[in-house]
């Protein structure tokens, strides 16, 4: 069965630091939906203490034990795609992208270089969609704590 996709291309962004111990900083700066071209990167912006390259060739790919990743991803204030990347040489180049908050956490976990930027509108719609067809939340449980119940009760426990 094949796993829904959608294209994207990853901008990523050099820009100068006023760090003495950091000349630059390498950081994603978004992400373009739809975006299938392939190739290699290409440079984008290339003005004073700012160079941003546009890496194309990335698809977002929904795995149903991710659901309630997307699901919490999608039902916050602001939500994000995650960009796992990594230094090549003196460039940021960005590795893989997910939309699932428990998938980013794990890159994190893992000791990678993540970062997040804002989801476009058309990958929130296509990854609400897929959450409302795939994902329930599964029932909470309430244990009642001790303290409410009656001290026969509570020895039996």
């Amino acid at each position: 069965m094949e796993k829904p996709s959608f294209p994207v291309a990853v901008i990523m962004q050099r820009r100068l630091s006023s760090n003495r111990w950091q000349a630059e900083i390498w950081e994603p700066y978004g992400v373009l939906s739809g975006h299938t071209g392939g190739g290699g990167p290409s440079l984008l912006v290339d003005r004073e203490g700012l160079q941003q390259w546009l890496y194309p060739g990335f698809a977002l790919l929904l795995h149903r034990d991710e659901a309630e990743g997307y699901y919490l991803n999608v039902s916050t204030d602001s939500p994000r795609v995650f960009v796992l990347w990594r230094m090549d040489g003196e460039r940021g180049v960005p590795l893989d992208v997910t939309v699932s908050y428990n998938e980013g956490g794990r890159w994190l976990d893992g000791g990678q270089s993540v970062d997040s930027v804002a989801m476009p509108r058309e990958v929130f719609a296509w990854v609400g969609e897929y959450v409302e067809q795939n994902y329930r939340p599964e029932p909470k449980k309430r244990i009642k704590p001790r303290s409410f119940m009656h001290p026969k009760d509570r020895a039996a426990r």
